[in-house]
């Protein structure tokens, strides 16, 4: 008996079938999730600077905090007013550099509200964020995702249309391997890997600039050749990044980390001229 799953048309047609409608008052052009395997690698940090470079180099640029348990955008942009909600429509918050962002922390009473929800209703948040958000004409939108393979991820994957992803990780080799279920994950659900970002990758000694691996020698190379990706950034261990990120002032560190990410944005366009 043919399996119609295995025919790729109809596995397009399935994708498209569960792709959540965008607010009717959006026009959001591409959109690139940032995944890790684990939690503690970094990966909101990789999503802020991210979104600040494409915003320095001109792009309408957004964020999404996906993370609903552990959201940490808004502060990290020095964000705190409560987002605007008029006739079921969420308006986000903007930063002093320009960037949209929505998150839950900006919409419960307090920062520090534990979240206490199952998966389904987890996921039905980040669904609203999508199609109840009045996000306007946004160039780049960078979905900040939890850790894991779990229920918000697949949300993600099944009801946004991503573009691509940005996979997250550290030197270990546990991380390293563990960082393969995302990338396995986004391969099966036909979703593509823009690359690879090895976060605390080193510690750039400030006497003679010589980069001490602490966490034992890159992988990251290795792990982007085996899955025909590449390596978009190595970020070094820098004391300023929690400094500045704790401070909510991301926006301001001048700083080379992705500096590829305008490029990518620009390479992502043109697929579709």
């Amino acid at each position: 008996m043919v399996n119609p799953m295995e025919n790729p048309r109809v596995r397009e047609e399935m994708k498209k079938a569960m792709i959540k409608p965008l607010n009717d008052k959006s026009k959001v052009k591409k959109v690139i999730g940032i995944v890790s395997g684990k939690g503690g690698v970094g990966k909101s940090l990789v999503t802020g600077l991210s979104a600040v470079s494409a915003s320095r180099a001109g792009y309408k640029t957004a964020i999404m905090d996906a993370d609903i348990t552990g959201p940490s955008i808004p502060k990290m942009f020095g964000v705190h007013q409560k987002a605007e909600i008029k006739t079921g429509e969420i308006y986000p918050l903007v930063t002093n550099s320009g960037i949209e962002i929505i998150s839950l922390n900006l919409l419960t009473d307090n920062e520090t509200d534990p979240v206490i929800w199952r998966g389904p209703i987890i996921g039905g948040v980040v669904s609203q964020f999508w199609t109840d958000v009045v996000w306007g004409d946004i160039d780049v939108m960078f979905i900040d995702m939890p850790p894991g393979t779990g229920d918000v991820a697949l949300t993600v994957f099944q009801s946004i249309p991503l573009d691509g992803i940005i996979v997250v990780t550290s030197p270990q080799d546990l991380v390293s391997m563990i960082v393969m279920k995302a990338i396995n994950m986004a391969e099966m659900m036909d979703i593509p890997v823009l690359g690879i970002v090895e976060n605390m990758s080193y510690l750039e000694c400030p006497s003679c600039q010589e980069k001490i691996e602490i966490f034992g020698p890159s992988r990251a190379s290795e792990v982007a050749h085996q899955n025909k990706t590449v390596v978009l950034d190595r970020i070094p261990i820098d004391p300023d990044y929690a400094h500045l990120t704790d401070q909510g002032l991301i926006e301001f560190y001048l700083t080379d980390a992705m500096k590829g990410i305008p490029d990518l944005i620009k390479e992502l366009m043109e697929k579709n001229e």
